[in-house]
């Protein structure tokens, strides 16, 4: 009977192996691309600073992920994505004790616009798909020091949003 059991415990285990030998870790979609373009971002958005904090966080974000490699140029590339700011948001959540006059939290909301072009085809992978990043920030210290210093959050949730959208499965 214990040899059996052995034997059977085996079988289960090789199964088991066999069955997990092909598993990789993340989305298992590979892009259509290899080489992606990042245009210049745009903004219809008032926010100062935000196109190049934005820029250089899509960069940063696509060389985390590493799937594509960034061209310099749009002649380098396979495919080119296109961000343009369409919004920034602040929405008071939390009135301050001493004068709820006074908001002493907000939920701040910066959005954007996405598309994605194969340049080799000249086909239109996604357009105007809707990025965005949500956070909230105290004003206890002051809303603008606030705003300045969650800008950079919100350009990163923003990027890691654009990734999602480029490189996996739509």
């Amino acid at each position: 009977m214990t040899r059996l059991a052995i034997r059977a415990a085996l079988a289960l285990t090789a199964v088991a192996l066999a069955a997990c030998s092909h598993y990789r870790l993340g989305t298992g979609g590979e892009p259509a691309f290899n080489r992606l373009f990042i245009a210049p971002v745009k903004s219809e958005a008032l926010v100062p600073q935000a196109k190049a904090l934005v820029a250089t966080q899509l960069r940063e974000a696509f060389i985390k992920d590493g799937r594509v490699a960034l061209a310099d140029a749009p002649g380098d590339a396979d495919a080119t994505l296109e961000v343009t700011l369409s919004g920034y948001r602040r929405e008071p959540v939390v009135s301050q004790e001493q004068d709820t006059g006074l908001t002493r939290r907000f939920d701040v909301t910066l959005t954007a616009r996405a598309t994605l072009t194969d340049l080799r085809s000249k086909k239109v992978l996604f357009q105007d798909r809707q990025l965005t990043a949500r956070r909230g920030i105290l004003s206890d210290s002051g809303l603008q020091q606030a705003d300045y210093q969650n800008l950079p959050l919100l350009a990163e949730i923003l990027a890691t949003d654009a990734v999602h959208a480029a490189l996996d499965t739509w």
